[in-house]
């Protein structure tokens, strides 16, 4: 994802103390990189469409065609709620560490609040806390940097290929024109 201001200003929280809301903070040598607060909301952002996703778990049997540009066919099959809740846990698991997914386990995916993670980890509040900003911030900037196809923006993941291909993409199909020229006959009454 191409960070610029035009795409962390709308996730930026505006409380924030860190960019003041702008979404990008400076660093050493006066770069800007995004702040803190836009990769949790990022994160709240795909989390929310998880638990939505899940929460519709008893209707799994919805499958979608989708416009696809391949060899075979210019449809492919797919549920993609499913496919969301799957990446989601399976993305989760490879960039956390033992502990951390430890936390997100208890904490995101089974919806235990603070006082029970705490007791079960052994952790204090705080440290809890942390451990759950410090994940957000872990998960929300991987789901926006995953390559070749991130979980957020999630309308581009819900909505599939497009059929509006840009000219550098290696799937662009050229345009044809017809074998048989088309004849235009006028309409008669």
């Amino acid at each position: 994802m191409q960070w610029d201001r035009s795409n962390v200003i709308g996730l930026a929280k505006v409380s924030c103390t860190l960019c003041h809301g702008y979404g990008l903070r400076l660093v050493k040598q006066g770069r800007e990189v995004p702040c803190h607060c836009v990769f949790r909301a990022i994160f709240r952002a795909c989390y929310n469409r998880f638990r939505e996703c899940a929460a519709l778990a008893e209707h799994a049997g919805i499958v979608t065609a989708e416009p696809c540009h391949g060899k075979e066919g210019k449809r492919m099959f797919s549920r993609k709620r499913e496919e969301y809740i799957a990446d989601f846990c399976l993305v989760s698991r490879r960039m956390l560490d033992e502990h951390d997914h430890r936390i997100f386990r208890y904490h995101f995916l089974l919806g235990a609040d603070w006082k029970l993670c705490s007791r079960q980890l052994g952790i204090d509040r705080g440290l809890f806390f942390h451990a759950v900003y410090r994940i957000e911030e872990i998960l929300g900037r991987t789901f926006a940097e995953l390559e070749p196809f991130p979980l957020f923006p999630l309308d581009e993941y819900f909505s599939g290929f497009s059929k509006e291909v840009s000219p550098t993409n290696p799937l662009r199909r050229a345009r044809r024109r017809p074998l048989v020229p088309i004849l235009r006959l006028p309409l008669t009454a």
